[in-house]
């Protein structure tokens, strides 16, 4: 911990302090903060994140009431509230996005050298970064979720809404906040891990869009296993107010959200590691 130090007196003025060290956390968040709004992009990722997501909602139940208008028999048993969060899918690409530029900018631009002078500490710099993005994805994603649900619930069918006090609804939109920090920290882990914007964005769309998919195709009891707790696999299972019959989804919200969350954590944990040891 540093302290303030004085120095001597110069011509009977009082004593100067030399200022505490700049490296304490609650400044370099605050650092961190001020940087995170200071870009363009941070406004418009977001922006982009609230729109796509609220957007493709809309589109889902509307698409969705019209095949049921249509045939009401070709369409089977599905959960409203998830329904209204469809965009999530695509919506989660701008959060993982933002993750990545957040700390890998730094690094492209080579303004990670300044940062380290100021922040010697690279561990606190680092929980710094992810502390606020992590918050600010988390506000961000709770009322998106909201607004997916409330605009999406104004195109189903009577019968088919439901209520925030109806079972599992509230925790699913709660879910649908967590799931975009989520995918943000996919993003963010791979910016730190990488140190490079393309490279991170590009791992963090693969593990989060193209090798979830991708997974069914793997053979066997293990490849079942695999895809049921491969990250957006399992991390949108918290975005599920109720059990689907014959659906895609077997883990229960909180353990399947474990799960997605355990494998962004090992990532940020070996950039963790990598950090301390390379050079900026």
């Amino acid at each position: 911990m540093s302290t303030a130090v004085p120095t001597q007196p110069v011509g009977g003025r009082r004593p100067r302090t030399v200022s505490p060290s700049t490296d304490r956390f609650d400044r370099v968040a605050r650092a961190e903060w001020t940087k995170l709004w200071s870009v363009p992009s941070t406004a418009w990722s977001l922006l982009a994140l609230v729109v796509v997501t609220a957007g493709i909602g809309v589109l889902a139940c509307w698409g969705t009431m019209q095949g049921l208008d249509q045939n009401p028999s070709a369409i089977p048993p599905f959960d409203t509230v998830n329904l209204t969060l469809a965009g999530l899918g695509l919506g989660q690409l701008a959060a993982a996005v933002l993750g990545a530029m957040v700390i890998s900018t730094e690094y492209s631009t080579g303004g990670i050298r300044s940062t380290l002078t100021a922040t010697p500490r690279r561990l606190t710099l680092l929980a710094a970064k992810a502390l606020v993005f992590v918050g600010v994805a988390l506000v961000v994603g709770l009322v998106t979720s909201v607004l997916s649900f409330t605009l999406g619930q104004a195109f189903l069918r009577d019968d088919l809404r439901v209520g925030l006090g109806d079972p599992g609804v509230l925790r699913a939109l709660i879910g649908g906040g967590l799931y975009v920090a989520g995918s943000g920290m996919f993003g963010f882990a791979f910016g730190a891990l990488l140190r490079h914007t393309a490279g991170a964005i590009t791992a963090a769309v693969a593990v989060l869009l193209v090798l979830p998919p991708l997974s069914q195709l793997l053979p066997g009891s293990w490849g079942d296993a695999v895809t049921h707790h491969f990250t957006s696999n399992a991390g949108q299972a918290i975005t599920f107010a109720r059990a689907v019959e014959n659906g895609s989804v077997t883990l229960g919200p909180w353990e399947g959200y474990a799960w997605f969350t355990a494998q962004w954590l090992v990532v940020l944990v070996v950039a963790a590691v990598l950090m301390r040891r390379r050079d900026a």
